[in-house]
């Protein structure tokens, strides 16, 4: 029977998102807090054999207990998949082949880093299994390979709330208190996160009051408040309207979900909408009348901060 390394890794929500202006290289400088919610990815390497030189993941399967998409995206393309082999390659280690089962928690393109969790938990899985057969990467080696596969995924492996700078892969960890409880809606239609950003450029070019929100300061003083009603006034997004404007039923979610908790936006490019609740109890009565009220629409209730990326067992 192969041995296994189990990993797991958030799903995330932007607090704020302060988009800037496009540069010379197509990209945008952006400002974001991240905060990672308990909506956890899972990862397991099984591991049968003896080391091998060369391509070390065999298959992949991932279970979905989200929606699953159309396409298929158990292939060498998959973020998990590259993030094993790109440890292995980074350490110089011979290891055996692995199989990789993913189980699919995060809404599949949802705007709630996914895809960046899956390949989190792939990178401290992985690391795991180099360290059985020689010298695991650093901290370091990790984070820079991370930065590499994607720019979510640095904070899916550093997990908690964090201030992204850049390209939102320059990290520095804020402090919070109190947890924050939400709900989590998914329309279920798509939103090109390319196609999100050059809109939002397009948008301002029009619309002088859609200025670059850069300055996360009134964020970070509420989230060390304890008080959900600061946080709640201090959320952002510049890419909301954006989104709103290539998917007009965002505007009916969110002031839907906005009239059952405290406050709703859309979670980084979307289509997802993360409404934020004063408690658990709240979240779960604002869940059931969001489901109700949207059928077919794919809803769960979270809460944050939570840990990043760790190994749950080796065995």
């Amino acid at each position: 029977m192969p041995r296994e390394i189990v990993a797991s890794a958030p799903g995330k929500v932007n607090l704020h998102l302060g988009v800037g202006e496009a540069r010379a290289d197509g990209y945008h400088d952006l400002v974001s807090v991240f905060h990672a919610v308990d909506r956890r990815e899972v990862v397991r390497l099984l591991i049968d054999g003896e080391p091998v030189d060369g391509p070390v993941v065999a298959s992949m399967r991932t279970t979905f207990f989200v929606d699953q998409p159309g396409e298929d995206i158990d292939g060498p393309g998959n973020l998990a998949w590259r993030a094993v082999e790109a440890v292995v390659a980074r350490a110089g280690v011979a290891v055996p082949r692995v199989h990789i089962e993913v189980d699919k928690h995060v809404f599949v393109a949802g705007g709630m880093a996914g895809g960046s969790a899956d390949a989190a938990a792939a990178l401290v899985a992985a690391n795991a299994l180099v360290a059985e057969y020689g010298d695991p990467l650093t901290t370091e080696a990790l984070h820079n390979l991370a930065v590499q596969l994607g720019a979510d995924v640095p904070f899916s492996l550093m997990g908690g709330t964090a201030l992204g700078t850049g390209r939102g892969d320059e990290l520095v960890e804020m402090l919070s208190r109190g947890r924050l409880h939400w709900v989590f809606v998914n329309p279920k239609i798509g939103i090109p996160t390319g196609r999100a950003f050059s809109l939002l450029d397009d948008l301002r070019h029009g619309n002088p009051a859609l200025v670059p929100h850069l300055n996360p300061t009134a964020l970070s003083q509420a989230i060390t408040s304890d008080d959900v009603a600061r946080v709640a006034a201090a959320l952002h997004n510049d890419l909301e309207p954006a989104a709103m404007t290539m998917r007009p039923v965002l505007k009916r979610v969110l002031e839907a979900a906005g009239r059952t908790c405290r406050r709703a936006l859309v979670s980084g490019s979307g289509p997802t909408v993360a409404v934020l609740c004063d408690n658990a109890d709240a979240a779960h009565a604002a869940a059931g009348q969001l489901a109700e009220q949207f059928d077919g629409y794919e809803v769960f209730v979270a809460e944050g901060p939570d840990r990043g990326a760790v190994v749950e067992r080796v065995s």
